[in-house]
């Protein structure tokens, strides 16, 4: 850090280079930052792959999207809490709903593995899991057809704790450690728009 004569009074002034991206982190907590965007982001991807090639996880071969299985469609039919549950059961098999959510869990994944778009990503990434903590509806005590929900928190589940990392992983810009992000906020469009990083 450069010290330099303050022109008014001739007091040492230190000149403080502007972070791009906010404050600070020390390597160890800008790593391990990284580690949990990839880690996270490598849940997004595999449950795309799986529901789009059905390896036999969660989603079993004939069940998978590209031997025509809806992706969203057996979880969705199977909602049985909440204010949205008729909602959601009507949406079961629908192809702009088994489109929107693979575009989520394939941007999602890819943008916290690349360490690119993370603020875009912490908005969508939210959004979606709203709707999954809305589909599980923790604070209800019972399902709809009366036996109980088993829900262990009433809040916050893992829904909430994928959202709250996802913004913790942008408001720290994550990226550039391990990641593409650095690049990714040099791109001309990224400067001139910010919310894109």
């Amino acid at each position: 850090m450069a010290v330099q004569q303050s022109h008014r009074t001739g007091a040492p002034k230190r000149a403080v280079r502007r972070a791009e991206t906010g404050p600070p982190l020390t390597t160890g907590a800008a790593r391990a930052l990284a580690l949990l965007r990839v880690a996270i982001g490598a849940i997004f991807l595999w449950a795309f792959l799986d529901k789009t090639f059905g390896w036999g996880y969660a989603t079993p071969a004939e069940n998978s999207w590209t031997s025509g299985g809806s992706p969203a469609g057996g979880y969705l039919a199977g909602v049985s809490v909440g204010p949205l549950e008729t909602t959601f059961q009507s949406w079961a098999g629908d192809v702009w709903v088994d489109w929107l959510y693979m575009a989520g869990l394939s941007g999602v994944g890819a943008s916290l593995v690349a360490g690119v778009g993370l603020r875009v990503t912490a908005v969508a990434g939210s959004l979606m899991m709203f709707f999954l903590w809305l589909s599980q509806f923790p604070p209800a005590r019972h399902l709809s057809d009366g036996a109980p929900s088993m829900s262990p928190n009433p809040l916050v589940d893992q829904h909430v704790v994928y959202a709250v990392v996802m913004v913790v992983l942008a408001a720290c810009s994550a990226g550039r450690v391990w990641g593409l992000g650095g690049a990714w906020a040099r791109l001309p469009i990224v400067e001139r728009h910010r919310w894109l990083r």
